[in-house]
């Protein structure tokens, strides 16, 4: 292969039992956008060994994925559905999440089922706002809901907001005619921040697949790795540049390696002149612009040759045992996408389809 996506099932486990142990309720994981681009299906049969109450999508589509695949656990819509999606999604017994009276009616008229409704408490993106759910009573009255949520906008970093929208969803379910059964807010940043939950279940997302949560040994173990081989070796002379534009220009003669992945592989252009990668060990540095399909590495004193694995995102490629390559820890996803002025969301979400994925690790820990 010249590049893939190196998926570590066993880690995605141990991350998803270490916030089961926190939070101390029932997981429901958020696998959107193919499980933040991880490989919905064999990422859901991974966590099955956490007895999650159910799992996250964002449309119908990916919800119905899931069901071809055999996953019979509750699976909620969280993104508004549009009328048309209503009867797809009940067909695939799948939940949505709702959050006016016109949308809860239009469910019903469908046939009904399990339907989770949405308040917002602040975040303002969907959702019954958190004063004017009262006016939903005689809705979910008729077409009661089974689940009830919020989502908090800045659990990372803002603690007095966390407070402040809980209040609020409090303030709206006593606003309901009845608690529905299952009742939850906290996000992967929420979990961590706050512990044992006040609700139903979680809804994990960014920790599970290895990123967030904190520095060091407060954070969750690494799952993905994007890695590609070396496909051409090259001296460049003082004064030329390499790639796209001359952004990169070298003072003295440089050996420079051309890497088979980039931006149309999901490693961005963002990483250009600022990316790290670790071949045979040693730290090297993505010189000029990232392309396409090819991204140019710094290896000037550095042992490689054509084929050699080099990993871009992720940890380091085992050496052996559990051993990591001597002398490089690996390329931390959140790290690199701070220096690159990123979102890590973007970054796992970015890894493209055309990559194949490998899957390491027991997928029954």
């Amino acid at each position: 292969m010249r590049a893939w996506i190196e998926v570590d099932l066993g880690a995605l486990v141990r991350n998803g039992a270490r916030l089961v142990a926190r939070a101390g309720v029932p997981l429901l994981p958020m696998v959107k956008a193919d499980a933040y681009g991880l490989g919905a299906v064999p990422v859901a049969r991974a966590l099955e060994a956490l007895d999650p109450w159910g799992f996250g999508v964002a449309t119908a589509d990916e919800g119905a994925e899931l069901r071809h695949a055999g996953i019979r656990r509750p699976v909620v819509i969280f993104t508004p559905l549009l009328p048309a999606d209503l009867a797809a999604a009940r067909a695939a017994g799948l939940t949505p999440a709702l959050g006016d009276a016109r949308s809860i009616a239009a469910w019903a008229e469908a046939g009904g089922g399990p339907w989770h409704l949405a308040v917002d408490t602040g975040m303002h993106r969907a959702g019954a706002k958190w004063s004017d759910v009262g006016a939903l009573r005689d809705a979910v009255t008729r077409c009661p809901p089974e689940g009830v949520f919020t989502h908090f906008h800045s659990a990372e970093d803002d603690a007095a907001s966390l407070v402040e929208q809980t209040e609020r969803f409090e303030w709206a379910l006593a606003a309901l005619p009845f608690r529905p059964a299952v009742r939850h807010a906290e996000n992967s940043a929420a979990i961590v921040r706050l512990g044992a939950s006040a609700w139903s279940v979680v809804r994990p997302g960014i920790f599970l697949f290895g990123a967030g949560g904190g520095d060091g040994s407060d954070g969750p173990e690494p799952v993905a790795a994007l890695r590609a081989r070396v496909i051409d070796l090259h001296a460049v002379a003082p004064g030329e540049g390499v790639s796209y534009g001359m952004r990169y220009r070298v003072a003295g003669a440089r050996r420079v390696a051309t890497v088979a992945a980039g931006y149309a592989d999901g490693y961005r252009r963002a990483f250009s002149n600022v990316g790290r990668a670790i071949i045979n060990g040693h730290r090297v540095a993505v010189t000029g612009t990232v392309t396409m399909d090819m991204t140019m590495l710094d290896v000037t004193d550095v042992p490689c040759a054509i084929g050699d694995v080099v990993t871009l995102l992720g940890p380091a490629p085992r050496t052996g045992g559990t051993g990591r390559a001597e002398g490089a820890e690996g390329i931390d996803l959140t790290t690199a996408a701070r220096e690159a002025e990123i979102a890590v969301y973007e970054v796992l979400t970015g890894l493209h389809a055309r990559l194949p994925r490998v899957y390491v690790g027991a997928r029954d820990e």
